[in-house]
Order: structure tokens, then C-alpha cells, then sequence
């Protein structure tokens, strides 16, 4: 193989062990990239249904206890809207189910919220309910307690599985980084390497062969320049022993 070939597979080397390694870093973050968007949209999805059913089961025991108080018309407005409230919640959680065991939560809701509902739908003022607060804690308010903790524990799965996620993200941080160190590495070693070759094969055979022709010219001393490699190198040095061989010869002849 050629000097020329050999400096040109060298670069080439180089070259391609710093492409593959910015091909790997950019698939590496758009992937996270994508990861990254995807949590973003699921925990806004999968979070803000918790929090509206939590803030519609509390409107809702508002309403109760205005009920139990004797105030009819405001007890049941705030409750209709905390109803409807929920109901969004509930739709938008049941529609956006992408978590091993989320379907079972929702369900679990569903029945329990189902519950709580019977409790309340059916007339409170004006019946024995009405100031019954014995009644109040002993179903009513259970049964409240009941539906917000499964709707806590659907809000736990989903900050669980979103700290999961971005977990996740950072080691693809550091996966789409390592590429980067390890070619800045790579190339780090393999510089040194091929400029130890570049000096051995090359640049100090060159040295010695321009001391040796400085000798020759002080001394009359053929150069002894030894080249391993069978380049173009190889082919200068022959032919510069050649050329003193022959100078030395024609001035011995005169």
C-alpha cells in the first residue's frame, strides 16, 4: 500500500469513527426528544383529570353539607356543577388509559363515584336527612373519603410512571453523551497513534536520510537509511543510495 493510501485510510478512519459517532448522538436526542414531548403529553392528559375529579368530589361535599343545612338551591347547584365536573374528569381519564393497571383504577372509581352519587342524587332537605350529620359521616362522607382515594391513587400512578419516564430520559441523556466522549476518546487515541506511525515510518526515516546526505556531503560516507515499508518512501531512499552511489563513483573514477 501506497504512503498516499495509507495517510488517506488514516483521516478516513478518523472520519468515519466521528461520523457514526454523531449519527448514534443525534438519533440518541431526538429520541429523548420524542420521549420527552410524549411525557409531557401524557402527564398533562393523565394528571389534570385527577385534579379536576378531586376538585369536583370537594365542591360536591360542599354542596352536601349546605344541603344538610336546609339551603336547597345552592346545595344543589354547587353539586350539579361539581357533578359535571367530575363527569369531564372521569371522561377524559377513562378515554386516555395507557398505564398497566390505569384501567382498573378508573373502573374502581367509576363504581365508587357511582356510590358516593346514590347518596346524594336522592332529596335531602326537607327529609330526615336534613341536619342528620351522624348520617353524613357515617355514609356519606365514607363514601366521599372512598372515591378520592382511588382518585389519589390514580394520581399516584401516573407521578410514578412519569418519574419513571424521566428517569428514562436521563440515562438517554447520558446514552446520547457517551457517543460523544467516546469518540472524542477514539479520536484522541488513535491521533496519537497515527502520528506515532506518521513519525516512525515517515518523518524519521526522512531525518535520517537527510543527515546520512549531509554526512555523505562532509564525509564521503554512503547514507544507511533502512525503510520497513515498501512505499513511495522506500522507493525515494533507493533511489537517493542509488544517486550518492553513483556521485561517489563518478568522483572516484576523475
Amino acid at each position: 500500500m501506497g504512503l498516499r493510501a495509507k495517510m488517506l485510510l488514516g483521516f478516513l478512519i478518523l472520519a468515519i469513527m466521528l461520523l457514526v459517532a454523531g449519527v448514534w448522538s443525534v438519533y440518541e436526542l431526538r429520541t429523548a426528544g420524542s420521549s420527552a414531548q410524549k411525557l409531557l403529553n401524557d402527564n398533562y392528559k393523565n394528571s389534570t383529570p385527577g385534579k379536576m375529579m378531586v376538585e369536583a368530589l370537594e365542591r360536591e361535599d360542599s354542596g352536601i353539607l349546605l344541603l344538610l343545612s336546609g339551603k336547597w338551591e345552592q346545595g344543589r347547584s354547587i353539586i350539579e356543577a361539581g357533578d359535571d365536573l367530575f363527569q369531564k374528569g372521569f371522561t377524559t381519564a377513562q378515554s386516555n388509559v395507557t398505564i398497566p393497571g390505569e384501567k382498573a383504577l378508573v373502573d374502581e372509581i367509576e363504581a365508587k363515584y357511582k356510590a358516593y352519587k346514590d347518596l346524594w342524587i336522592r332529596p335531602i332537605v326537607d327529609t330526615s336527612r336534613e341536619g342528620n350529620l351522624g348520617w353524613y359521616f357515617q355514609e356519606v362522607h365514607r363514601a366521599f373519603q372512598d372515591v378520592k382515594l382511588s382518585v389519589g391513587k390514580l394520581v399516584t400512578l401516573n407521578d410514578q410512571t412519569m418519574y419513571r419516564t424521566a428517569t428514562d430520559l436521563k440515562n438517554r441523556a447520558h446514552r446520547a453523551i457517551m457517543p460523544g466522549i467516546v469518540a472524542i476518546l477514539a479520536a484522541l487515541i488513535f491521533t496519537v497513534l497515527f502520528t506515532f506511525l506518521i513519525h516512525y515510518y515517515v518523518v524519521s526515516p526522512i531525518i535520517i536520510m537527510t543527515k546520512g546526505i549531509q554526512r555523505f556531503m562532509e564525509t564521503g560516507d554512503l547514507p544507511d537509511v533502512q525503510v520497513e515499508t515498501h512505499d513511495e518512501l522506500f522507493d525515494l531512499v533507493s533511489s537517493i543510495q542509488r544517486l550518492v552511489g553513483q556521485v561517489r563513483t563518478a568522483g572516484a573514477s576523475q
